[in-house]
């Protein structure tokens, strides 16, 4: 199985979910390019350039048939890796996401999205200045200081030309159609309290996937796997084991 991170995370993200899982399964998380120890590049950003990373990431471990999981940016990855390589997917797991950005998300939302992520990068100001409000949208009330932390120093990690990027390409985004096209088992996971994308947009997308089911964290906001990461935990675990016979390796 591998991990996908969000767009202002890396893969020290996952720990939590590799520990509990790591005596089982042949568990992997990756830095996805130009975030935290992999490297810049040059030129702009297609979000397709991702999925193709991956597919390279998944040769590389020598592996057929993976079950995939991906949280916000990670899980648009995942969307738009389906697009490209749906035969590599045992199973997915999408997690506190939207499948468009510019019919998911209203004008309003999508207008502060980016007045807190890429407004005072442009302005001038630092990953540390941006950090205290980005953290805050993010976390649920019931974030414990430690999460708290943790979460500052992965967006005190980002690379500011690549997060950049990102955010362009981001804007783009729509692989809603892919939705009807995923043939394998789908699990949706919300945290109840994420304001950023709310249990709504889940139960939208759970109706256009053939085999899929949705679940919410109750209390969690959009970072579900490190605020809540027993419930997490026990979700995957159960849904990875049911499906276990799926993936393979070459």
């Amino acid at each position: 199985m591998v991990f996908i991170h969000g767009i202002g995370g890396n893969k020290s993200n996952w720990h939590r979910q590799m520990e509990a899982l790591t005596e089982r399964f042949s568990v992997h998380a990756w830095d996805a390019r130009g975030y935290h120890e992999s490297d810049d590049y040059e030129g702009p950003l297609a979000f397709e350039d991702f999925s193709h990373d991956l597919c390279r990431f998944l040769d590389h471990l020598g592996v057929d048939k993976a079950h995939l999981l991906g949280l916000s940016m990670g899980a648009r990855v995942l969307m738009d890796f389906h697009h490209f390589y749906s035969s590599r997917i045992a199973t997915l797991t999408l997690c506190d996401c939207f499948s468009s950005f510019g019919n998911t998300l209203s004008a309003e939302e999508r207008a502060g999205f980016l007045r807190l992520r890429q407004e005072p990068l442009l302005e001038g100001k630092s990953f540390e200045d941006l950090a205290p409000d980005l953290v805050d949208s993010l976390l649920g009330p019931h974030a414990t200081p430690e999460v708290r932390q943790e979460l500052t120093r992965s967006v005190h990690l980002l690379h500011k030309g690549s997060y950049l990027k990102t955010l362009e390409a981001t804007q783009l985004f729509d692989r809603t159609a892919e939705l009807k096209k995923m043939t394998m088992p789908v699990l949706l996971i919300y945290g109840g309290e994420d304001r950023l994308t709310p249990p709504k947009f889940g139960e939208k997308m759970v109706r256009d996937i053939p085999d899929a089911r949705m679940e919410v964290i109750e209390g969690a906001g959009h970072l579900s796997n490190l605020e809540e990461p027993g419930k997490f935990n026990r979700l995957i675990d159960a849904f990875f084991t049911k499906h276990a016979s799926l993936a393979s390796f070459r």
